[in-house]
């Protein structure tokens, strides 16, 4: 397993990981199969999405702040609870295919950390199954 690092520097925000995840691949030498990347925190997720426009990611944040406010009714005592309820909506992980040595994206595709509850140091966990 490898770790990828990330500090992330706002509460909420859509990191594009893209061109450090192919480096992982490169560095490694990992040819053909299956990349898993896993996010090992209650309030960070990992997601696909349109990477080509970066407006996508802010609509995104935006979005995702009005469906799930910072403040409402919530009894979690640590006062993330929005962020919690966010991570589990994208989800803690992502199956990429790696094919000779290259991720494979759709045309415009990226993949991103989100970020719920920052700034924070995060780690992202990296598998490859040859």
């Amino acid at each position: 397993m490898e770790l990828l690092e990330i500090r992330t520097s706002t509460r909420e925000e859509l990191i594009d990981i893209t061109s450090r995840v192919q480096t992982l691949v490169s560095e490694n030498n990992w040819q053909d199969g299956a990349l898993l990347l896993f996010c090992p925190h209650t309030t960070g997720a990992v997601t696909v999405n349109e990477g080509a426009d970066p407006d996508v990611a802010r609509d995104i944040t935006v979005n995702m702040r009005h469906m799930v406010p910072h403040k409402g009714d919530y009894q979690h005592m640590e006062g993330n609870s929005d962020a919690h309820i966010k991570a589990s909506m994208f989800g803690p992980d992502q199956m990429l295919i790696v094919e000779n040595g290259r991720v494979q994206l759709g045309t415009w595709q990226a993949i991103y950390f989100c970020e719920f509850d920052g700034a924070r140091n995060r780690k992202l966990w990296a598998k490859f199954i040859g």
